[in-house]
């Protein structure tokens, strides 16, 4: 056998085992939302919820969760947010009790416990807040890569919060799956929270 022989039957070799290698392993799932399996940031947090217990995400184990930063005051995103997800949930049908809804405050210095469980009930009472303190926040939001910035209004009270709109979804198991975009539609995630269920 020639060295030009030797070499060109090594590359037949070569692309055979590729081509068997890809038609035996799985298919990747599809999603809509960008697969962001794999990642090594939004790790998770232990937090207070609205109900004054110490919680972390992995309580929620065996459920998909979707986690969202927002603020109870915020005139659009966040309560669009909200309620597409418990139209997501109303959608999931029997599979419904499979979803967690997470809301993480970006504004702890107004959204009391008592706050967050009425706003939470608004739009469905399984949901859970989470109140960080100052300082919990600025580390959970650089983990997680949300920005938010208090934007001063006329009063001392009357301000807001720009802040990141999207959403992270995490499989049964407690694994970072996706980063779902604010304007996705409940559609969309109703399918790729399917896909994580099967």
């Amino acid at each position: 056998m020639t060295m030009l022989t030797r070499r060109i039957f090594w590359i037949v070799c070569a692309i055979f085992l590729s081509a068997t290698w890809v038609a035996c392993s799985p298919d990747k799932p599809s999603f809509k939302a960008i697969d962001i399996t794999g990642a090594d940031y939004a790790r998770g947090f232990t937090l207070s919820d609205h109900q004054g217990q110490t919680r972390s995400l992995s309580d929620f184990k065996g459920k998909v969760v979707v986690v969202f930063f927002g603020y109870t005051q915020c005139p659009d995103v966040c309560p669009t947010t909200l309620s597409e997800l418990a139209e997501v949930k109303r959608l999931l049908g029997s599979q419904g009790d499979k979803l967690q809804g997470v809301f993480v405050t970006v504004d702890p210095a107004r959204d009391t416990p008592e706050m967050l469980k009425a706003y939470m009930a608004n739009f469905d009472p399984s949901f859970v807040a989470f109140i960080p303190t100052p300082e919990q926040l600025a580390v959970v939001a650089k983990d997680y890569k949300v920005y938010y910035k208090k934007v001063d209004g006329k009063t001392a009270t009357s301000y807001t919060m720009d802040h990141s709109a999207g959403s992270y979804v995490y499989d049964p198991q407690g694994n970072l799956r996706l980063f779902s975009r604010y304007g996705n539609g409940p559609q969309a995630l109703v399918q790729d929270i399917q896909t994580l269920l099967k």
